[in-house]
């Protein structure tokens, strides 16, 4: 609507202008000039609160739109299963939640401005056809020949437009990756390969970019030129008919203004087209990641967990990390009775994180079942489910935030005192309390102001805050010294007293905590017992136990004299 009456103030001011003209100057009245001069001043600075309404409104509905956007997709990026985020390069995600957002939103916002542009067209054609048929129709025979070169200017420029977004994107999941990494990046001296590698993405980037500014340089100059043939007809043939007295002179000053008005809306189809196509290759990489179904959802007969004490039990379970992929469980059985705790002890892929993995339902089994308290834990909702189980991963992720929030991370609404507890039982709370501001010290990125052993205490304590009956470490120790390791196994032992938990290790004294240990090789249960039984009767188990510990011991880095307080 605001769209429309500016059209009209925009149009009415040409018409006021002939009035004056003819009626004023013309009749050499100089009362009429001055009414009509009112009248054009009165309509002007309508159109000029119509025009800041106008770009007011567009911009908030396209922010708002953008925002709608950003949400849905954000949402269902959080819902997409592990494995799809095992395939997707989280900058691809990124460029397109950022970037490709940002164009849809350049677009949204020109909608309105093209519809009110489009009705000012409409109307100066019309008000041209009837003061001057010949005149109008000379004024505006450019217009089919813009159409013509706007749509081969669009076909010719989305090719390209595609791929700037698409080496944008894979530049932005360089940079990402090299951020992320980049203590493995100074460690190893690779300063000059990654920028190597950056560089050849952005010359990528700059390659498609360039294509595209030609195309740009071809047919802009033309979508510039076309609109001011219109003018230099209506100056040549106009003026000619204002001599002969075939129209008055307010009519070709009025015919002047409306061409001169039409040249800004016809300018703007070019701009129109290139944000059209940075949209539709934007619209079409989001719609990519939107389409995605996840596959780890609720089904439909979804029941909540029934009250339990987290008994464990695969049944028959195959499964493989993808179509064509290799096996990773083969027939794999299982129990982990409620209350009891198993460590799964085994050669690197030979499936133990991939156990720890199916419970909470991260991945969907091939065949077979996994039960959690005697259900199929594809029959019980997604959420009940994981928030039953609690997961320390190997890979520590903490959070920018401070400690007490990243301990509460499950539970927002923990108290302190919880949050003590909790950080008690995983060994944190004395370096915790070491620290200048406590538990409201500010982790950096990724909790890297911390220590390994730090940093994998405080996603202990946040697991146990979350209080699962479940409760899964995969090599939850692997970040901790060995020479400190015995600082949080009493703190191990006790967390795991009367819970459900399975330990996933390759030391022995952390493996010694579990009630039994469960020997996998190839995918399969090949021997059970505890840790001294399978020590002195097992020759496959303790050949595990020695590789594991040869490869710590070489990739093992001094750290002597190294704080454990580093924050």
């Amino acid at each position: 609507m605001v769209g429309l009456f500016w059209s009209f103030s925009k149009v009415g001011v040409g018409v006021l202008l002939q009035q004056a003209i003819d009626n004023g100057i013309e009749r050499d009245d100089m009362g009429s000039l001055l009414v009509w001069a009112i009248a054009i001043f009165v309509v002007g600075l309508l159109s000029a609160v119509l025009t800041g309404s106008r770009r007011y409104l567009a911009f908030r509905e396209a922010r708002l739109v953008e925002k709608r956007l950003r949400d849905r997709l954000f949402a269902h990026v959080q819902r997409l299963h592990f494995a799809y985020h095992d395939e997707v390069q989280a900058g691809q995600l990124m460029s397109r939640g950022n970037i490709d957002l940002q164009h849809l939103q350049n677009f949204v916002v020109m909608i309105p401005l093209t519809i009110a542009n489009g009705m000012t067209v409409l109307g100066v054609t019309v008000i041209l056809l009837i003061i001057d048929p010949l005149l109008a129709v000379l004024s505006l025979a450019a217009l089919p020949f813009i159409n013509v070169v706007a749509k081969v200017f669009g076909s010719r420029l989305f090719p390209s437009v595609m791929g700037i977004q698409r080496e944008s994107a894979e530049l932005a999941s360089v940079v990402e990756e090299s951020v992320a990494g980049v203590r493995v990046v100074k460690g190893f001296g690779a300063e000059d390969v990654v920028r190597g590698r950056l560089r050849r993405t952005a010359d990528d980037v700059y390659r498609e970019s360039m294509n595209a500014s030609k195309i740009r340089s071809v047919f802009l100059p033309a979508l510039e030129l076309l609109p001011n043939i219109g003018l230099i007809t209506v100056l040549g043939v106009g003026g000619h008919r204002v001599i002969n007295d075939q129209i008055t002179l307010g009519s070709f000053v009025l015919f002047n203004f409306y061409v001169v008005l039409l040249i800004w809306p016809l300018r703007m189809l070019g701009m129109i087209i290139a944000n059209g196509q940075r949209a539709s290759a934007a619209a079409q990489r989001v719609a990519e990641v939107l389409s995605t179904d996840p596959v780890i959802v609720d089904r439909p007969d979804a029941r909540p967990l029934h009250p339990g004490r987290g008994e464990v039990r695969f049944e028959h379970v195959e499964f493989s990390y993808g179509d064509g992929s290799i096996p990773v469980l083969h027939d794999f059985d299982l129990v982990v009775e409620a209350g009891t705790s198993v460590a799964l002890v085994g050669a690197t892929g030979c499936g133990k994180s991939t156990v720890g993995r199916l419970i909470p339902r991260f991945y969907e089994v091939d065949s077979g079942r996994v039960l959690l308290d005697g259900v199929d834990v594809c029959d019980v909702r997604v959420a009940e489910l994981r928030r039953a189980v609690g997961i320390v991963f190997e890979e520590t992720f903490l959070f920018s935030d401070s400690i007490a929030a990243n301990i509460a991370f499950a539970d927002p609404e923990a108290s302190m005192d919880q949050i003590r507890t909790a950080a008690r039982l995983a060994g944190a709370d004395e370096f915790i309390e070491a620290l200048e501001h406590g538990y409201d010290s500010v982790i950096g990125e990724r909790g890297y102001s911390l220590s390994g052993g730090q940093r994998q205490r405080i996603a202990i304590a946040r697991a146990i805050l979350a209080d699962p009956r479940v409760l899964i470490l995969d090599d939850a120790t692997s970040s901790v010294d060995p020479t400190k390791e015995h600082e949080i196994r009493d703190a191990l032992a006790e967390v795991m007293e009367g819970r459900t938990t399975i330990v996933i290790a390759h030391r022995s004294a952390t493996i010694a905590l579990a009630d039994r240990v469960v020997l996998l090789d190839e995918g399969r249960v090949v021997a059970t017992g505890t840790h001294d039984e399978l020590l002195a009767t097992n020759a496959r188990y303790r050949e595990v136990l020695a590789a594991a510990a040869l490869e710590e011991l070489e990739a093992a880095e001094p750290d002597a004299g190294t704080p454990e307080v580093r924050a």
